[in-house]
């Protein structure tokens, strides 16, 4: 069964939204990427307004604009036939804008808009999971602007508020009754929600620092989206023309400990923990404005576990210029065993990451970054949560590029 699965992976090239646990993308800053995404231990640069609001003040003036390119491949395999199928999926380009300016010496603001959830599957409407899902698409981008704080030389402080805004559409072919055949429908909706981000950066000497970040839950709630239903005439009646549905949606909590260490004037080492609240999303849930098929609503158990994210990374200075750096983390999976679902088909992830950055100027430099990913190979037969009983795998190649203006 494996070496089937991984037989398709090596031979069609997929593209897609390739996340962290769950529906989560950790793709934050070029930098970091190429540290293992570690930072909320040290002075990223604009990127801490993301990673540790508290560093912030102690940033440069600047703004950075950078994106990455995901590019997936995702198989199923379903039990007893054997038979394996690939997902068809939009390239995923999750993006990061950041800006930083010194309101005084020690007080600066910010200004960040980034992507950080996010999924993008498309398995078609003939596979025999079809009636779990045939598409799936959701985003959410996050405008965050943010106040830091240098208390004191070795301490800072930082908060920032944060609106999230973006859309969910789901679409799933329906088993009819009576031999009526299939139908099929759409639920498409904009969804929007409000958090924030604190955090505290202490650096007791110039080898040592510790950061402790939290980002808030974010409810995305999407009100009167649009439910749509191509189905025979003869049972149109019970799947009503015009109908409205409201969802909730919610994007975990995230507390990080980080730890920097310059060791040398030219090495810096990272390390961060990651705690995600994952159990938030217990279940996933669709009011209507009408009865759908004799329901006022559908419901599907997803039961998702809190879990532990940990990385490492590392910079060497080559020259003035070069920087080269090198990381690699371990996000486990908070899904349980029976809540495995196509439009997450999540495992515990293993990744592997390089980057480089280049000064060019005292203002201008650029950053680019190459993150490996491979998800363990997950069985779940129990299909506790409407889910498609099956054999995942995934893997993904990510490369990103980031631009660095300082004034």
């Amino acid at each position: 069964m494996k070496s089937k699965i991984l037989a398709l992976l090596g031979s069609t090239l997929l593209t897609g939204t390739a996340m962290a646990g769950g529906y989560q993308v950790n793709l934050a800053s070029q930098r970091q990427i190429g540290m293992g995404h570690t930072g909320t231990g040290l002075v990223t640069g604009t990127s801490s307004i993301f990673f540790n609001p508290g560093a912030m003040a102690q940033a440069r003036n600047g703004v950075t604009i950078g994106a990455s390119a995901i590019i997936s491949k995702i198989a199923y395999e379903a039990p007893e036939s054997y038979n394996t199928i690939q997902a068809d999926n939009p390239t995923g380009t999750p993006f990061q804008v950041y800006g930083v300016y010194g309101i005084t010496d020690k007080l600066k603001a910010g200004l960040g808009v980034y992507t950080p959830f996010g999924s993008t599957v498309n398995w078609g409407d003939e596979w025999n999971g079809r009636f779990g899902l045939n598409e799936l698409t959701l985003q959410a981008i996050f405008v965050q602007p943010t106040l830091s704080y240098q208390i004191t030389e070795k301490l800072g402080i930082g908060a920032g508020f944060v609106y999230s805004f973006g859309g969910v559409n789901l679409q799933r072919s329906i088993p009819l009754e009576n031999n009526e055949g299939e139908g099929k429908a759409e639920l498409d909706g904009n969804a929007s929600g409000i958090g924030y981000n604190v955090g505290i950066f202490f650096k007791p000497s110039d080898k040592l620092s510790f950061g402790l970040n939290y980002r808030s839950q974010v409810d995305m709630e999407v009100e009167d989206g649009t439910a749509e239903f191509d189905v025979p005439a003869s049972v149109q009646s019970r799947f009503p023309a015009g109908t409205k549905f409201n969802a909730e949606l919610p994007l975990p909590s995230t507390l990080t400990l980080g730890i920097g260490f310059n060791p040398t004037d030219k090495l810096t080492l990272a390390v961060d923990i990651s705690r995600v609240g994952w159990s938030a999303y217990e279940k996933l849930r669709f009011d209507y404005s009408q009865n759908v098929n004799g329901q006022p609503f559908t419901e599907n158990a997803r039961n998702y576990e809190d879990v532990y994210i940990y990385r490492i990374g590392a910079e060497y200075k080559v020259t003035d210029a070069l920087v080269v750096r090198g990381g690699a983390y371990y996000d486990e999976t908070p899904v349980q065993e029976g809540y495995l679902t196509p439009e997450t088909p999540d495992a515990d992830s293993r990744g592997l990451s390089v980057g480089v950055g280049y000064t060019f100027s005292e203002k201008f430099s650029v950053d680019a970054s190459f993150l490996y990913i491979n998800k363990k190979e997950r069985t779940d037969a129990a299909n506790l949560s409407g889910g498609v009983p099956g054999t995942f795998k995934s893997i993904a190649y990510i490369p990103g590029v980031a631009l660095n203006y300082n004034f």
